[in-house]
């Protein structure tokens, strides 16, 4: 048998029979995935802890990993966003109140300040909606100042914690519940308004998210009382609004990171929205009693 110059004997004529790349047929390879085993071009393998893992599997594996949360079961790399659009919404606001009230310094002309601004006789007899629209205005420049200064150095680190929804939640909950603190111990002839209800709403949440971190709360609790003996030394401060959100704030966090024991994951958030629904009703069991106590004008 003639064999072709300088070819060892027993090799056949033409390439080795291999196999084609699952992702590109016209491409024979000897590698594989050494997860999935199957064929697979240097293209499309990507270095593994062991071996290499064909995209398909690379891909699989981030759709199947879990992706971190903090305690509250947020996503811990997302952007303050609702604190951002808070001070936003606060902003716009006073600009209206200053623009229809010809100043900065008083107010009460402004006929948005006028509806919005929390006055029991007037929230009995129809107007319900400034137990929350009250947080949203504020008297002069320096009370806005002082409120968003303490809503964006506490509410960043709060948002990324609780994520997005849950801080809303907090701080509109908190809100209402200094405004129904007001409502319920305040003078009825009296007006209220002003963020700090909810702002300190915050501080209560802050106050049990760090417990729950076991750090050292010393700070949190001395700004807390700092602040709480402030709204007693100054007059027009309330002292009411403020207390009401502090508790208000800290007893919904509290039922944000402390799910009941052995309570399964994919029910907490099932707890969370529960323990905000049922704080709101009482709250608004509470305001309903108030109403029937307060004078209904003619």
């Amino acid at each position: 048998m003639s064999m072709p110059p300088g070819q060892p004997a027993g090799q056949v004529n033409g390439p080795p029979n291999l196999p084609a790349c699952v992702r590109h047929p016209d491409r024979p390879t000897g590698l594989r995935c050494t997860r999935c085993e199957r064929p697979a071009c240097p293209e499309c393998l990507r270095p593994a802890s062991v071996g290499q893992h064909c995209v398909d599997c690379v891909a699989q594996a981030q759709r199947t990993t879990r992706a971190p949360v903090t305690i509250s079961g947020a996503r811990p790399d997302r952007r303050p966003v609702v604190v951002q659009t808070l001070i936003a919404v606060n902003v716009l606001i006073f600009a209206i109140t200053a623009y229809q009230a010809r100043g900065v310094m008083n107010l009460e002309p402004s006929t948005l300040f006028r509806d919005w601004a929390l006055f029991p006789l007037a929230t009995r007899n129809g107007y319900w909606w400034q137990l929350i629209t009250a947080g949203f205005l504020h008297v002069n420049p320096i009370h806005i100042l002082m409120n968003m200064f303490a809503l964006w150095v506490i509410g960043r680190d709060m948002e990324r914690i609780l994520g997005p929804a849950r801080f809303t939640a907090v701080y509109l909950v908190g809100l209402l519940g200094g405004s129904v603190s007001v409502l319920l111990f305040g003078q009825v002839d009296s007006q209220t308004v002003g963020a700090s209800g909810a702002v300190f709403a915050l501080m209560g949440g802050l106050l049990v998210l760090v417990y729950r971190l076991k750090v050292n709360p010393s700070q949190v609790i001395g700004m807390i009382a700092i602040n709480l003996v402030i709204s007693v030394a100054i007059p027009g401060i309330s002292l009411l609004g403020h207390v009401g959100g502090l508790v208000t704030g800290a007893l919904l966090t509290a039922a944000l990171i402390f799910p009941p024991p052995r309570l399964p994951v994919e029910r907490r958030r099932l707890w969370q929205v529960g323990a905000g629904v049922v704080l709101v009703a009482v709250m608004v069991g509470l305001v309903l009693v108030r109403f029937a106590q307060i004078p209904q004008l003619s």
